[in-house]
């Protein structure tokens, strides 16, 4: 038997077929056209499954179910989507629909949570009971794996790491809360201490790299210049790998899982972003003599959320 894994996203719908280990076999995608309403984009979720299975020479006899990743907040157990603000999604029945189109078993989980299962089956965190996986890109997202399952917690928000408060009166988050984790390590967060310090320092490298233009500044801008030395760059970087240090510990203290792997686009860093992270949670970690999580690159990419999304029902 085989699965179907699909990627719900803003722009861009993924399915694929995947086997028991987590390999796919083929893959189609779509544009999303949001804007066209729910019913329309599902529609067009349950064509793309078909074509994936089409295309691997199959029928749906072979596939065992569907598991889908959404880009927002659900229900697991009703799969109802109550928001979605990637797609303009409110209280959305999304199994039901689904199941509408296609009579197989739907299991619906977070977009960064399936991510984390797709490390877990065939990643970095493959043989592992226990990881959680961390997407550092416009937000933080997480991925709680235990015991070869994502938890998702008794209400399906168990995994928004990126909404854990590490700032007393902090930084306004678009949740509506202050000081929450995903506004001072996620790549958003990056580009806008690298601003605030091209802003106040211009003769620095982050300022000339830009032509003055500090629209213009990314998260491989700021990065780019600490790792030439530029001080004001290195001092940036160096807070910013500082508190997400912070979360990762608090996940340590929390949960003790043998991995934590970080992926988005911020870990395209890579050995530059891991050790500056490791060193700061070896100075946090307050059992010194203790093994504690390794702290990894994720190594599954774009395949992650079509794979994570098919594990779902395995």
């Amino acid at each position: 038997m085989v699965y179907i894994g699909i990627d719900l996203g803003g722009t861009n719908i993924k399915a694929g077929i995947v086997d028991e280990q987590g390999k796919i076999l083929c893959k189609v995608d779509c544009p999303s056209k949001v804007e066209r309403g729910h019913e329309a984009v599902i529609a067009d979720m349950a064509a793309l499954a078909r074509k994936a299975v089409e295309k691997a020479g199959l029928t749906m006899d072979d596939v065992k179910c569907i598991g889908i990743g959404v880009p927002g907040i659900l229900d697991p157990k009703t799969g109802v989507v109550p928001f979605c603000v990637n797609l303009g999604w409110h209280n959305v029945p999304l199994r039901e629909l689904m199941r509408s189109h296609i009579d197989k078993p739907v299991f619906i989980d977070n977009d960064a949570t399936v991510a984390g299962l797709a490390e877990s089956v065939a990643g970095i965190s493959k043989g592992s009971q226990s990881s959680v996986f961390l997407t550092l890109g416009t937000g933080v997202g997480g991925g709680i794996v235990i015991n070869g399952k994502v938890y998702s917690g008794a209400h399906g928000v168990g995994s928004e790491l990126g909404h854990t408060i590490v700032e007393f009166d902090g930084e306004l988050c678009n949740c509506g809360n202050h000081g929450c984790w995903e506004r001072y390590a996620s790549a958003t967060a990056l580009i806008r201490m690298g601003k605030e310090a091209a802003e106040s320092h211009p003769e620095c490298m982050i300022y000339r790299h830009v032509n003055g233009n500090l629209d213009r500044i990314s998260a491989k801008t700021v990065i780019d210049c600490a790792k030439a030395g530029d001080p004001v760059a290195s001092t940036v970087f160096k807070r910013y790998a500082y508190y997400l240090a912070v979360g990762i510990v608090s996940i340590i203290n929390s949960l003790d899982p043998e991995i934590i792997a970080l992926g988005g686009g911020v870990s395209a860093a890579g050995d530059f972003l891991l050790n500056a992270v490791r060193n700061e949670v070896n100075e946090m970690i307050f059992y010194k003599g203790m093994p504690y999580a390794r702290i990894e690159l994720a190594t599954m990419g774009n395949d992650a959320g079509i794979v994570g999304a098919a594990m779902l029902g395995r």
